[in-house]
């Protein structure tokens, strides 16, 4: 069954949806870019690559409508990333784990076609009927093979509706599956031989592929594979004040999603969790005066997220509503302590040199301390 974005979009408004999808979750801010958009749009594209970069980074229309920012990092990167699918070549957008390359894509997608579905999710198990089409074995049994008995990929319909599909984890493909975006990226076909017949990519498709920098060795792209590419990569957050808003504005968004209240004064408490993200990642602290060790895990911007929220959930459920210390400490240690053996020495040495030692941290070292034992 087809579900429609007016459909989805009902049950979103019918409170249903635990997570809506980009363009249903912010339809609104996508109209009104629509409405005072006249600049030229590529072929079957919702909005002008102006709009588009608009709709990601955030901005002020002229009839004051604000547009909230999805992606917070270099205008270039998303100006590249935008340009890449106006052209004929597919988009790569590569990065460490939690640099919001699911999240780009899915609200590129949106902005350009006004469907972020259109989405296979690269595993080690994704056959090659998940890129190119499988079949309905019933009416195949039945009949033979035919255009009914087919079941088509996302990507098939992509190209054939003229949007934009999107592979997530590329690289966690198999190999030869992944050679099979190589005629579909390169000729703008897809063959079906047993029907004697293709499928042609009409104007407006194109295709975001995401995969990410630990992964490298995991199944690299062919040369050939990434030759039909442009990368784009998605770096961390340049400062402790982008990766704070970053973490902000998500934690606000999910909260809002799982019915959770607003935490007053949860600022601080974001801040300490992404110092202490920050500085483990980076092996030294904020001032550059400590070296520290660095952990196993990535300790990435959406794992602070994560401690973020679920700290958000033990305030409002277990607490006063304040989030404090003692609602992400538990988080954090999860986070850090990935290989109980050696993680667990990397933790303890930087909770006794430095936070120990910081001003004002008393209370988040106790309550490490106490999650810790």
């Amino acid at each position: 069954m087809t579900v429609s974005v007016e459909d989805r979009a009902g049950e979103q408004a019918g409170g249903e949806v635990l997570r809506a999808h980009a363009e249903d979750a912010f339809a609104g801010e996508l109209a009104a870019l629509a409405a005072q958009d006249d600049r030229p749009r590529p072929a079957r594209w919702r909005l002008s690559p102006w709009a588009v970069a608009t709709y990601l980074l955030g901005g002020t229309l002229a009839d004051g409508t604000v547009i909230t920012p999805k992606y917070v990092g270099p205008r270039r990167i998303v100006e590249v990333a935008v340009t890449t699918l106006a052209t004929d070549r597919a988009l790569l957008l590569l990065g460490v784990p939690g640099t919001a390359k699911t999240w780009v894509s899915e609200h590129l997608a949106a902005a350009v076609s006004g469907d972020s579905t259109l989405l296979v999710q690269g595993t080690a198990g994704t056959p090659e009927e998940a890129i190119r089409y499988g079949w309905n074995y019933a009416q195949l049994l039945a009949n033979g093979p035919s255009r009914e008995a087919l079941v088509p990929s996302p990507v098939m319909r992509a190209m054939a509706q003229g949007m934009t599909a999107r592979v997530e984890e590329l690289t966690r493909i198999p190999a030869d599956v992944q050679d099979t975006l190589i005629t579909i990226l390169s000729e703008k076909t897809l063959p079906i031989p047993e029907l004697g017949q293709e499928v042609q990519a009409v104007r407006g498709f194109n295709l975001i592929a995401t995969a990410n920098d630990r992964d490298r060795g995991v199944n690299d792209l062919s040369s050939a594979l990434r030759r039909r590419f442009n990368t784009v990569v998605l770096p961390l957050p340049e400062s402790v004040e982008a990766e704070v808003d970053i973490v902000s504005r998500r934690v606000d968004q999910v909260g809002r999603g799982l019915g959770l209240p607003t935490a007053p004064d949860g600022i601080d408490e974001i801040r300490r969790v992404v110092t202490v993200f920050r500085e483990l990642r980076d092996g030294v602290t904020a001032d550059g005066r400590t070296k520290v060790k660095s952990p196993s895990g990535t300790l990435s911007t959406a794992e602070a997220i994560s401690v973020v929220t679920n700290g958000l959930a033990l305030s409002a459920h277990f607490g006063d509503g304040v989030l404090r210390p003692s609602d992400v400490a538990a988080g954090i240690l999860g986070a850090v302590v990935r290989d109980p053996a050696a993680d667990r020495v990397v933790w303890q040495e930087y909770l006794e040199a430095v936070v120990r030692e910081r001003d004002g941290w008393k209370d988040f070292y106790r309550a490490c301390r106490e999650v810790s034992a």
